[in-house]
């Protein structure tokens, strides 16, 4: 019997986050309220009813360890199959590294595989946000006795230059492939989601091969391997940037969203803790959002997501913005166009996006905060009637003696003095897996 199995790869840094991105695994960055964004990946496997599942982690794995655990919310706490998490670990005879791509990461753990009983092996991202029937995508690649099948969609082509890019025959086998190209020949773009015969991964994998974009596939393609596309038309999008993940949330909020999360047929299961429904108080107004449980809303929520425990008080207006777990917005506060990491509060009367000045970049990372959206890290508190501009980064467990003004004009930053000691509450909070 034909067997398939799924590796994950979720050890990027996902840099251009920006400090989403500085504490977690980019895959474990919050998405959508009660999400992580690796929950689709998952999701995707479960539903496509593939149950063995191995997850490469690397950067920042804590908090991603911990969400997934045993599996249980995906059904994978299993005897037979399952999920396993795999760290980068020091192997007999070789120096210490960590993995130097996506390829070398699968064949520092080729070991894992070949005790495994599939013959196909899906290597999938988990840092997309997708819907896909895998096995679908499996019956195309041995139909075609591929030794690699690759997931490929249209993308614009600003886009282009940051995927790779190929060409396919009449037959969908590719033709020709350019990884992240300067100036683009085509609009057809890999989705960095492949599958592979076992047979092929032993074969090209090498310690010469770090990458499958860069090395592993320009070396099948130039040494006539069976390369294939599988053309997706499917809802897909890479939340790479902090412009693409900020709007990638907002289309949630649409009436009839591309992602249609209440899709009962194709669930997206999270570990979720158990919370009292959100509550929406008498003085609380809510418009085209998405409030999550234990939500307590009394102020005004216009087109936002909300994870769970957040609470806008009376008088405070969310606007155009994502606001993540526990967030408390204080009375008169105002938060526009900005994205708010976990257990921060914002003062009374203190503004997070002020005024119109969308086009001054931040002044630290211009090339990953230059569209008007501010970002606040975990657990900062921003003082009472503060004004904080646009493209402003707040870092993580800043408090008031760290802000030099009351006025942050736009572009600027606000980081945790060094020189201050944590608190030992501050200890405390810093050793919880996030």
């Amino acid at each position: 019997m034909k067997r398939t199995m799924a590796v994950i790869l979720a050890g990027g840094e996902g840099e251009r986050l920006s400090i989403l991105s500085s504490v977690r695994a980019k895959p474990a960055v919050p998405f959508g309220g009660k999400y992580r964004i690796i929950d689709f990946t998952l999701s995707n496997c479960v539903n496509s009813d593939i149950d063995n599942v191995v997850v490469l982690t690397q950067y920042n794995p804590r908090s991603l360890n911990d969400h997934i655990g045993l599996g249980r919310p995906w059904d994978l706490d299993r005897n037979t199959g399952g999920v396993k998490l795999l760290q980068p670990y020091i192997r007999r005879g070789r120096v210490a590294e960590w993995y130097r791509g996506t390829a070398d990461a699968v064949l520092q753990n080729l070991n894992v595989l070949e005790h495994e009983p599939a013959d196909t092996i899906v290597v999938l991202a988990g840092d997309h946000i997708y819907k896909m029937d895998y096995q679908r995508f499996v019956a195309a690649h041995r139909r075609k006795r591929a030794d690699v099948t690759i997931a490929v969609r249209r993308v614009p082509l600003a886009e282009a230059s940051r995927m790779g890019i190929l060409a396919l025959d009449e037959s969908d086998r590719i033709t020709e492939w350019q990884e992240k190209p300067k100036q683009p020949k085509s609009d057809l773009a890999s989705m960095g989601v492949y599958v592979f015969s076992k047979r092929a991964l032993r074969r090209w994998l090498s310690d010469d091969l770090a990458d499958f974009g860069r090395d592993v596939i320009p070396a099948m393609l130039e040494g006539d391997a069976r390369v294939f596309g599988y053309r997706f038309d499917g809802y897909w999008q890479d939340v790479g940037t902090i412009q693409s993940y900020w709007e990638a949330n907002m289309a949630l909020v649409a009436d009839s969203p591309e992602l249609d999360l209440y899709e009962r047929d194709w669930l997206i299961h999270t570990r979720s803790e158990e919370r009292a429904p959100a509550k929406i108080g008498p003085t609380a107004q809510v418009h085209r959002s998405l409030i999550s449980h234990g939500c307590v809303i009394n102020g005004t929520v216009v087109n936002s997501v909300l994870s769970p425990g957040v609470r806008v008080d009376v008088g405070a207006v969310v606007r155009d913005s994502i606001v993540m777990f526990d967030s408390v917005i204080r009375s008169g506060a105002v938060v526009d166009r900005a994205i708010l990491d976990k257990e921060v509060v914002v003062g009374p009367g203190s503004i997070v996006g002020d005024g119109g000045d969308h086009d001054t970049p931040n002044r630290r990372e211009p090339d990953r905060l230059n569209t008007g959206i501010t970002v606040v890290g975990k657990r900062s508190v921003i003082p009472r009637g503060t004004r904080i501009g646009r493209n402003v980064r707040v870092g993580g467990d800043v408090r008031t003696v760290d802000f030099g003004s009351r006025v942050i004009r736009s572009g600027e930053c606000v980081d945790r003095g060094k020189e201050r000691p944590y608190t030992s509450g501050e200890r405390i909070a810093r050793a919880k897996a996030e």
